[in-house]
């Protein structure tokens, strides 16, 4: 399957040195060196080496460093923060850059790793922005947001949410994701604990640890469609329990809750006065339709303790522009913008001027944003299609978001000549990086090592030709016979 490239060479660095142990560092890959990639690298293809050089390499930063000033040596301490070191990296994002490397390097690696938008930002928003420029709008605005689009963002989560907040209830930041740690640092103390349904969002346990708090993970299966169990959730609350992360739609596996699940969460969470709840929805308009979308702040008892984390990266396409934003009680929402007056300060005044645009476009974004679902909708049911034709695989058919989240366990423990033994997720997408030259990303950084996720915001064509690389490498793996 993985074609050979030839009269590719590096001076620095083997196509090891960037691989699928998932930690690339795209700074060190230069325009001026490229990349030794056929199919005859496998033995290159060490996690184990990778991971003893980083230790090696680590080991040497976190040492003393000898400094010769004026004949005399001193010591430089160069440890980190442990909070830091507590963290790690985000694994979507290095694959992304690594496989963007790939390309530049010319290897053609279909891209599927990134939950971005293919589609361009719709004219209206991006005329907008251009406006904004000419008419110079180029300043500072005030931390929290203008008072134009927080004005606009309250009539938005009126008219479709059926949650009522005023513009001091709401601060805008530089995406979502800000947002959402802001909201992690503002209301968690050391100690504390974070709930976290899984799969989840690779960056949420993460933030849960830069706010010293403990990541308490709730496992939930694919027989129920990746939603949490309110059963389990009650067993395992407890008096550190602060804040409860829900995300529907789901990233990584498309899950839309029912407002009936939703509602039976929310008699858990109001028997524990400590528990907040961070509603993630900002794949809330991306949603196939019998599935609707709820928003918990809307439920009975639970404006008070809900924070609303929402943006416009994903269902306007508006990526680049980073702008997200979060709604709430006044004592929580204040709290994440004096964090942000310390670190970021206010989003681009251009963006939110482009931002008032997308929200005038209509309810849920209109005609753009409904052609743009209705293109992520077939790009679903293709690969539905295409991989439920594979033995083994299991499929929890996606309601919402652009994620497809596939068990491909039944393929663990197969051997591969020149490759070796594939026996968890990660072993499982470096083979389809190489055999398939298709970069996915691999369920353990998501909670569940059984999957692995395809984004299919992606054309259709690219999608078609990612899953003839993705059977065809599959078709060749044995699955492990049990005794």
């Amino acid at each position: 399957m993985a074609a050979k490239i030839s009269g590719i060479s590096s001076t620095t660095a083997s196509f090891r040195d960037q691989s699928l142990a998932f930690g690339f560092d795209s700074q060190s890959y230069t325009r001026s060196r490229t990349v030794s990639f056929s199919s005859k690298l496998t033995s290159n293809l060490s996690i184990r080496s990778l991971e003893t050089r980083r230790r090696q390499k680590s080991s040497t930063i976190c040492s003393a460093v000898i400094v010769e000033s004026n004949s005399e040596q001193m010591e430089l301490d160069t440890t980190l923060s442990p909070r830091v070191n507590s963290v790690k990296p985000s694994k979507t994002v290095a694959i992304t850059d690594q496989a963007t490397a790939l390309v530049e390097a010319g290897v053609p690696v279909i891209r599927l790793a990134a939950g971005e938008p293919d589609f361009d930002t719709p004219a209206v928003i991006a005329e907008a922005g251009i406006n904004a420029i000419r008419e110079g709008h180029t300043r500072y605005t005030p931390n929290a947001g203008t008072l134009e689009l927080r004005t606009a963002i309250c009539k938005k989560l009126k008219e479709e949410n059926n949650i009522s907040y005023t513009p001091d209830q709401i601060v805008v930041s530089n995406g979502a994701k800000q947002s959402i740690v802001q909201a992690v640092l503002a209301v968690c103390s050391p100690g504390d604990e974070v709930i976290i349904p899984a799969p989840f969002w690779v960056s949420y346990p993460e933030m849960a640890r830069l706010a010293d708090a403990t990541p308490v993970i709730l496992p939930a299966s694919i027989s129920e469609n990746f939603l949490l169990d309110p059963k389990l959730l009650e067993s395992k609350l407890t008096e550190k329990s602060r804040l409860l992360i829900l995300c529907s739609p789901s990233n990584p596996t498309g899950s839309v809750y029912p407002r009936k699940l939703l509602e039976e969460i929310a008699q858990v969470v109001a028997k524990h006065p400590r528990l907040l709840v961070l509603s993630d929805e900002i794949y809330e308009h991306i949603i196939y339709s019998p599935a609707v979308h709820t928003s918990f702040a809307s439920l009975p008892g639970m404006w008070e303790r809900t924070l609303t984390v929402n943006g416009f990266s994903k269902a306007f396409a508006m990526t680049g522009w980073r702008l997200g934003y979060i709604a709430g009680p006044k004592h929580f929402v204040a709290a994440c913008g004096k964090i942000q007056s310390q670190t970021t300060s206010g989003a681009s005044s251009i963006s939110q001027k482009a931002a008032v645009a997308a929200l005038g476009m209509g309810y849920a974004g209109g005609e753009a944003v409904s052609h743009m679902v209705k293109a992520f909708r077939e790009r679903r049911d293709f690969l539905v299609t295409a991989f439920g034709e594979l033995d083994g695989v299991k499929i929890s058919e996606p309601q919402g978001a652009f994620y497809l989240f596939l068990d491909f366990s039944y393929y663990y423990g197969s051997e591969v000549d020149g490759f070796g033994l594939i026996k968890d997720s990660e072993s499982l997408c470096r083979y389809l990086l190489e055999k398939g030259q298709v970069a996915l990303v691999p369920g353990d950084a998501f909670g569940d090592d059984t999957c692995i996720r395809i984004s299919y915001a992606a054309s259709l064509n690219t999608l078609q030709a990612a899953a003839e690389r993705i059977k065809k490498a599959i078709l060749c793996l044995k699955p492990a016979v049990s005794v």
